[in-house]
């Protein structure tokens, strides 16, 4: 799980000084306490978070028992696992508790659309820290729940355990496609594209630091884009469905990371064009044509693929049912060459250009 904390590609700053924890005695936010507060007991905080837990056909056994218990095909099975932390990945301030709830499993489906696969059922870990009450769990449990059934995503069950940050943990299984997509498929000559646009994610994140400033109306589209972020579920299994061979990966960790990922894997190099990276209206108010934050800042959940192009922008857009930019080409070798808006060729190492789980706090 990334955070947008990530280091600007051109600079060996990597956002500078990490802020301040945030102070609950300045929160007033209904759920949140100064003091240590008294917790429902475990068994107690389970029956509450999973009340409501609608029987499902995959989970035979849900909570309750040390397992949960599936009933899953012979077909090839997606599986994942992925953290949300407290002062790495979010502050409890930034958004409400169903917001925060969601996200936890949002950013977890990211995994499963860049395989072009259908998430399933999930489990759940919830670490919880003093300071947290009961109204406050049950409201982010409420918006994972939500989240669930928009994505048709059965909950069977978890773990509680204390924890000096609040942190859910997701175990996500999918159905796999009939030809997956890879990060190690990509071979020269084929195109490099992603979906949506970059950077805004990336740009809400210093919005809520309070590390840049924008309009009303730019500060809501960005920081939504951070809270709510969209998995590309559909245009995942739209790929796989081309029947191309496909390289893939989620932007989350930043766009130069997470493509050194697959070329690292494919053993091959890339060139990408500036000039094409995707950037919204918003992003543009806020940053002009500054593309660092779209290049390394990460949180988009983009689809980033590589593959024989065969298609148009248009015709790929038109088959994913979202925007698709072609941004650069896969090309032999191991280097990775930004063309930049005057024409000249910039080397850049991608290892470092995004987050690193170990190395960069909210």
């Amino acid at each position: 799980m990334p955070s947008p904390c990530a280091p600007d590609v051109y600079s060996a700053v990597a956002c500078g000084v990490a802020p301040e924890p945030v102070s609950l005695a300045q929160d007033r936010r209904p759920g949140l306490s100064s003091t240590r507060t008294k917790l429902p007991g475990e068994f107690e905080l389970i029956a509450r978070i999973t009340a409501g837990l609608p029987d499902g056909r995959l989970v035979r056994v849900g909570p309750g028992d040390d397992c949960a218990v599936l009933r899953l095909s012979r077909a090839p099975v997606l599986f994942t696992v992925d953290s949300t932390v407290e002062g790495v990945h979010f502050k409890v301030a930034w958004g409400s508790p169903e917001l925060l709830g969601a996200r936890a499993l949002l950013v977890n489906l990211s995994d499963i659309a860049a395989m072009g696969g259908t998430p399933t059922v999930c489990v759940v870990n919830l670490a919880v820290r003093d300071g947290l009450d009961a109204r406050f769990l049950n409201r982010l449990y409420a918006g994972l729940k939500r989240a669930a059934r928009r994505f048709a995503v059965e909950l069977a069950g978890g773990n509680v355990t204390r924890a000096s940050e609040l942190s859910l943990t997701i175990a996500l299984l999918g159905e796999a496609p009939a030809r997956t997509p890879g990060r190690h498929l990509a071979r020269a000559g084929d195109a490099i594209y992603v979906t949506g646009t970059l950077g805004d994610a990336a740009a809400g994140w210093r919005l809520l630091d309070g590390r840049l400033r924008a309009s009303s109306t730019w500060h809501k589209k960005l920081v939504d884009r951070y809270l709510n972020p969209a998995p590309r579920l559909a245009a995942g299994r739209a790929l796989a469905r081309t029947g191309l061979r496909v390289a893939a990966i989620d932007v989350s960790d930043g766009l130069i990371q997470d493509l050194g990922h697959v070329l690292e894997r494919s053993r091959v190099g890339a060139r990408l064009d500036l000039c094409a990276i995707p950037l919204s209206p918003a992003y543009r108010a806020v940053m002009g044509e500054d593309r660092a934050l779209a290049l390394g800042g990460g949180e988009d959940y983009e689809l980033l693929f590589c593959m024989a192009p065969a298609y148009s922008e248009c015709e790929l857009g038109h088959r994913l049912g979202v925007a698709v930019s072609r941004i650069g080409q896969i090309v032999e070798g191991r280097r990775l060459l930004v063309r930049e808006t005057d024409g000249r060729e910039r080397r850049i190492d991608p290892r470092g250009a995004g987050f690193d789980q170990l190395g960069s706090k909210a």
